[in-house]
């Protein structure tokens, strides 16, 4: 079993920076044998994938409308996965989630409660 607690979201101006952070309580299995994605979901609208990181680190993934502003990161050592969010936009106003999936799945299986992010203009 996986538990993930995002933390980190909040309020911030339009060009302002943000730091979440998923923290991972995985019982059989250490954390570093998960892929762990981020995830955000704005009112109205789909959930949409935001980045990806390997079990290592070595490679991540980003879409289009965050490359180049937001970095994933993980700390195996600490369990935790962190989404830096750097010159954010009115339009990164979504629940963000963080997710957990091994490898041999093709779809994420652990999903935590999400944490708000609001961007002002």
């Amino acid at each position: 079993q996986v538990q993930l607690v995002e933390s980190g979201g909040g309020l911030v101006q339009a060009g302002g920076s943000l730091r979440l952070s998923c923290s991972c309580t995985a019982s059989g299995r250490t954390f570093d044998r998960y892929i762990m994605g981020w995830f955000r979901q704005a009112p109205g609208k789909e959930r949409e994938s935001v980045a990806r990181i390997s079990e290592s680190g070595r490679n991540t993934y980003y879409a289009d409308s965050v490359k180049g502003r937001f970095t994933i990161s993980r700390d195996n050592a600490k369990n935790t996965v962190y989404l830096q969010m750097n010159s954010l936009k009115p339009d990164d106003t979504a629940v963000y989630y963080c997710a957990a999936a091994l490898p041999t799945r093709s779809s994420y299986e652990y999903w935590g409660q999400g944490t708000q992010v609001a961007v002002s203009s």
